[in-house]
């Protein structure tokens, strides 16, 4: 049996980001001073050190940007899920996600191919993470 799933801890910045996991939306910051959405959370804009950071929503559409196969497990919470699909989204506003996929075939799975979110509810844990499948999945 594997252990348990490492939880993300929020912090006041990124808190915002994962409350809306937890409702099934995502929420990013968007910055009017640079004109542009920005992923990791942050207090300051990046460019103009602005802080004139906002929540918005997204709708999460997505392009698969890259991708491994992990056949062994990338650490014991994940010895039992096997091949795990560790990628980097890109998400249609334009910042880059780190992110699993899953509901997919890894013989299937094309750099370019379009994603969509997926929710998943740690058992237990109270958090929400951001998962990503094919959009013909």
């Amino acid at each position: 049996m594997a252990e348990p799933l490492p939880v993300p801890e929020p912090t006041p910045v990124s808190q915002p980001f994962w409350d809306g996991l937890a409702a099934c939306k995502i929420l990013l910051q968007y910055s009017p001073s640079a004109g542009r959405y920005v992923f990791y959370p942050r207090t300051l804009a990046p460019g103009t050190l602005a802080d004139d950071l906002e929540w918005r929503e997204i709708d999460g559409a997505a392009t698969l940007y890259t991708y491994t196969v992990a056949r062994r497990p990338t650490g014991p919470p994940w010895a039992d899920a096997l091949p795990q699909l560790p990628a980097v989204v890109q998400w249609d506003v334009g910042p880059r996600f780190s992110t699993e996929l899953v509901d997919v075939d890894p013989a299937d799975i094309r750099i370019g191919m379009r994603v969509t979110p997926v929710f998943y509810d740690i058992p237990g844990a109270g958090v929400t993470l951001l998962r990503y499948r094919p959009v013909d999945a």
